[in-house]
């Protein structure tokens, strides 16, 4: 092969796209990226070759080349390039940005909902509902049996009815919102009395006395940080006052000198002088055998036979289900919702919807929903049986030449639900110092990370930890093949 070095003798754009070895990327991906990769890797080319790295499109084309030379360790000061090296960088940052910017991975973190990971992995049926209503048209918005428009939401509704008993319910896109549509169509012009202990930031720096302000009503804050009484709330009652609204901490604890009032207490000093008392649930926890891991987080059913008027909770926590904001309660008050203008900024797609009704009829049955959910069934697996399959696995691994053991661990609900609550559980420890020359953790970790699909897990005390309890028995012979490669041991795959 002729070496390239000069930019005078790189080829030209339309030359390289003629070439045979680009035919199948574009077929696969189209003419016009092809194009684009090409222009970019012809553009790294020559500042390399002209010792300008800096003028390069971006360091990820120069990677590119490096990696197709086989220098990305920085072998050579000045690499010879051929068309060939060319053509394998380009096909290299075509690969790269083929690959899902969301993309599948495999979490061994311990953590159930892993917000940076997408929270609640959604039911096998929930999944098929998906499909089934997004490969053609649906009936979102129209009603089959009176030949009408229809709401959209209705279906999830209906069973929102009937799963809690309630006069009514609602469906938003996120639980945020739903506290922004609540306090907006409800509190608008008057004073919502709140207690300085619930005044709580949540991810994304959503903020309860900002939202309030968003929504136009007018915070009033009563107690202390730690300390907040009836009384408090009693004292501040005036005639402008619309609203009591309560809080679950659903992210962090107040432990030692605290005090709170229940929402109990809350409903019924909101009935007494005629006002509204809304109640951020925050996780939403409806299983109540999950409730039993959960005891300070406080249960969908609780909530209801506090008297709260309007309630609300996340879709994705400990519900299990898609992203989105449940409100339920009153029917005076939530048609007062419906009627928002905010109500269409906030409104569901039909994947969210079709997602959220298939979960919904699991809970009709508990055992089927944690069978089925799996949030639940993850959480609420036996121990024994988590132990046994751990140490199956850690035993193929050793046998297989890798360091591996099962040690005593403990798993956290995450996505902002239940705080501080660890579970018992079980993880499997590679241990990388035990063989000489193997990768340290720290390069271990972040090679498990940058595998196809990635890998995620902790590190503690120079061991890697894997947590089966979120690995599928399919992703754990992923797990299985990606160690195996990493020690040098893939010849025992054969």
């Amino acid at each position: 092969m002729d070496i390239i070095d000069s930019p005078r003798h790189l080829p030209k754009v339309d030359d390289l796209l003629r070439d045979s070895r680009l035919d199948k990327a574009k077929e696969s991906l189209g003419y016009v990226p092809v194009r684009d990769a090409v222009r970019s890797i012809l553009k790294a080319a020559r500042a390399l070759l002209t010792a300008k790295a800096g003028e390069t499109g971006g360091t990820a084309d120069l990677a590119c080349l490096e990696r197709a030379l086989g220098t990305d360790q920085g072998q050579q000061d000045r690499p010879s390039l051929t068309e060939q090296v060319i053509i394998s960088a380009v096909l290299l940052k075509l690969e790269a940005e083929d690959k899902a910017g969301i993309r599948k991975v495999i979490n061994a973190t311990g953590a159930i909902l892993h917000t940076n990971l997408g929270r609640a992995p959604l039911a096998a049926q929930a999944l098929s509902a998906v499909d089934q209503g997004s490969r053609g048209y649906s009936s979102l918005e129209y009603d089959l049996e009176k030949n009408r428009r229809g709401q959209r939401t209705a279906p999830a509704e209906a069973l929102l009815r009937r799963l809690f008993g309630v006069e009514a319910a609602l469906v938003v896109n996120n639980n945020a919102a739903a506290v922004l549509l609540a306090l907006s169509a409800l509190c608008r012009g008057g004073e919502v009395i709140v207690s300085r202990g619930e005044l709580v930031e949540i991810g994304g720096k959503f903020r309860i006395p900002e939202i309030m302000e968003e929504s136009g009503a007018i915070l009033r804050e009563v107690g202390t940080t730690n300390k907040t009484h009836a009384f408090d709330y009693e004292r501040a009652i005036r005639e402008s006052t619309v609203a009591l609204l309560k809080v679950h901490r659903s992210n962090f604890r107040l432990n030692g000198f605290a005090e709170e009032v229940d929402a109990g207490t809350l409903a019924d000093l909101a009935k007494k002088h005629g006002l509204y008392l809304i109640y951020d649930l925050g996780s939403g926890c409806v299983s109540e055998e999950l409730a039993k891991l959960l005891p300070e987080e406080p249960t969908v059913a609780s909530a209801l036979a506090s008297g709260a008027q309007v309630i609300c909770f996340s879709g994705d926590k400990l519900l299990g289900g898609p992203q989105a904001g449940i409100l339920i309660g009153q029917a005076e008050a939530l048609d007062r919702l419906r009627s928002h203008p905010l109500m269409r900024a906030f409104r569901c797609d039909k994947m969210t919807l079709l997602a959220l009704e298939a979960t919904l009829k699991l809970y009709l049955d508990p055992e089927r929903a944690q069978a089925h959910i799996p949030l639940l069934s993850m959480a609420l697996c036996d121990p024994r049986l988590l132990f046994e399959r751990t140490s199956k696995l850690a035993l193929e691994l050793a046998d297989l030449g890798i360091p591996a053991r099962v040690l005593e661990s403990d798993m956290i609900m995450g996505g902002g639900s239940a705080p501080e609550v660890r579970i018992p559980s079980w993880a499997l420890a590679i241990d990388p110092g035990a063989n000489a020359g193997s990768l340290s953790v720290t390069a271990l970790e972040a090679s498990l990370r940058a595998f196809d699909p990635p890998l995620l897990c902790r590190t503690a005390h120079d061991l890697l930890l894997l947590d089966l309890r979120t690995v599928s028995p399919e992703e754990e012979e992923v797990i299985k093949f990606a160690l195996l490669d990493l020690f040098g041991r893939e010849d025992q795959l054969l």
